[in-house]
């Protein structure tokens, strides 16, 4: 373990091959078979448990359900949205056939020319075409309405430049899709579920984040807004983190999804869709962890406390091992996951090492003499400090170091994305810092123009216009019109 922590790049020396070997050595994911696409390993998938039974739990409050779509889309649904199909065109895998045959030298298997399927069938890149082709059959008068599913699924984006959790050709994510009578409605419930994700965002993964809506280059295709929360990294880099949409009646009319109103009129739905994916995994590495390894929020952490003893003979461990059984009983008593390591194949330090790789939130430790004095050691992974504690009593103890350690982390999250946000009216002056990373808050005429300028010259991109922000009358630091608002720019993941 000690070499593996040796051959974890540093971050200082290379940020982004210290983010891929933390990937790998922290048994979070791998490369696949299959280009561009990773396998999640049982501890990365573990994470992502926990952020989807607690999203999940989050979204049903609201009054949303789970279904499933299919996984294939026909390929006219893609076109009947135009702005939908231009912009999922270019990443969209297409099954072609239906049935392989045995090649006539026995050498393998190749596709049957016989089976071409009558029409081309897309693997979902989103499930906005397949679930309005549905909702039309569901959804007749205004007592239908408002209608809220969401979906736990794959989806399918081919990827020229992948990288795990951040961007891959497939992913696992959640898409939420609603049906409103009125456009008041359903921009509430996208506004509603973006402060969801935002919650989560803070609460549970400890990132803070800022709420905002796109641009039009930078919107949704096929929404008329895209709201959006953006975190930062630890290299002053932007990671977009969820998004929620109003699409307004834009897929309503595409799919002839009417319903008849309470004076017995037809109208067009009003719609969201909203989601977040694993990339929340890679926004926990790169917000919070360290040259040591993972460091995650207790409320996400697969394993909150590891109890590892340390013993000379057989008859030392047995007496350990009794003194801790209340302490796990108790431990788990109160709901927090614990593993108890006596495991003997592996040494103490590579054990120490190996949670503090994963980023095991709290690790306990009994040896011989604490046996004697009745106490235990205790180490917090987001510090590193030790301290010995009696272990009467510890178990409360642990319950509130888990909170601070979640209250701790984020807050030194929040002081790093506070003292990494700047105001900047000069264009030369923000060619010049954005080298460094960081939110900087610019006044922007609201052309395309501008905004492809800024791209192309600096490789930032308007992340979002803040929600919640005063907006000061300004000039354009590229144009140098007056300004239609101050938006966050930031160069992205």
């Amino acid at each position: 373990m000690a070499k593996e922590l040796k051959e974890l790049t540093k971050r200082a020396e290379n940020y982004s091959q210290w983010y891929s070997d933390l990937v790998v050595k922290a048994e979070l994911a791998e490369q696949s078979a299959v280009r561009g696409c990773m396998v999640i390993k049982p501890y990365g998938y573990a994470i992502w448990e926990k952020i989807q039974s607690q999203l999940d739990l989050m979204f049903k409050e609201t009054g949303v359900q789970n279904a499933y779509f299919p996984l294939l889309i026909p390929k006219s649904f893609l076109s009947r949205e135009a702005e939908h199909v231009e912009g999922f065109a270019k990443e969209c895998a297409v099954v072609t056939h239906y049935r392989l045959r045995a090649k006539e030298d026995k050498s393998g298997v190749e596709v049957d020319p016989s089976a071409k399927l009558e029409e081309e069938l897309i693997v979902r890149p989103t499930s906005e075409t397949i679930i309005w082709n549905t909702y039309k059959n569901w959804i007749h008068s205004w007592r239908d309405l408002p209608l809220m599913c969401n979906q736990w699924c794959n989806v399918m984006r081919w990827e020229m430049r992948t990288r795990p959790f951040l961007r891959t050709s497939e992913f696992l994510w959640q898409e939420g899709h609603t049906a409103h009578a009125t456009r008041e409605e359903a921009e509430h419930e996208a506004k509603l579920m973006l402060g969801v994700y935002a919650k989560f965002a803070e609460e549970w993964m400890a990132v803070p984040v800022v709420q905002g809506v796109k641009s039009e280059t930078e919107r949704f295709a096929g929404a008329l807004d895209t709201y959006t929360i953006e975190a930062m990294m630890q290299d002053g880099k932007a990671l977009q983190s969820g998004t929620s949409h109003f699409l307004g009646q834009n897929f309503a009319k595409a799919f002839d999804v009417t319903y008849l109103n309470k004076e017995n009129k037809p109208e067009y739905v009003w719609a969201t869709s909203w989601g977040v994916s694993t990339r929340l995994i890679g926004a926990l590495i790169m917000t919070h962890s360290d040259d040591n390894g993972l460091v995650l929020p207790p409320r996400l952490a697969p394993l909150q406390v590891v109890i590892i003893p340390i013993s000379k003979n057989a008859e030392q461990l047995t007496a350990i091992t009794e003194k801790l059984q209340p302490v796990i009983s108790g431990l788990k008593a109160v709901g927090i996951s614990v593993k108890y390591d006596d495991a003997d194949n592996k040494r103490p330090g590579f054990k120490f090492a190996d949670y503090e790789l994963k980023g095991v939130p709290v690790r306990l430790v009994v040896g011989a003499r604490d046996l004697e004095n009745g106490t235990i050691e205790v180490m917090r992974r987001d510090t590193l400090e030790k301290e010995t504690r009696q272990v009467e009593g510890i178990v409360e103890y642990v319950k509130q170091l888990l909170k601070d350690i979640q209250q701790n982390i984020y807050e030194k999250a929040l002081t790093f994305r506070n003292a990494h946000i700047y105001e900047c009216d000069n264009y030369e002056e923000f060619k010049e810092r954005i080298k460094e990373g960081g939110f900087f808050i610019c006044p922007w005429d609201g052309t395309a123009e501008t905004e492809a300028k800024i791209k192309e010259e600096t490789q930032a991109t308007i992340r979002c216009v803040p929600l919640g922000v005063e907006q000061k009358p300004g000039v354009d630091m590229v144009s140098g019109k007056p300004s239609k608002a101050r938006v966050v720019i930031a160069r992205s993941y």
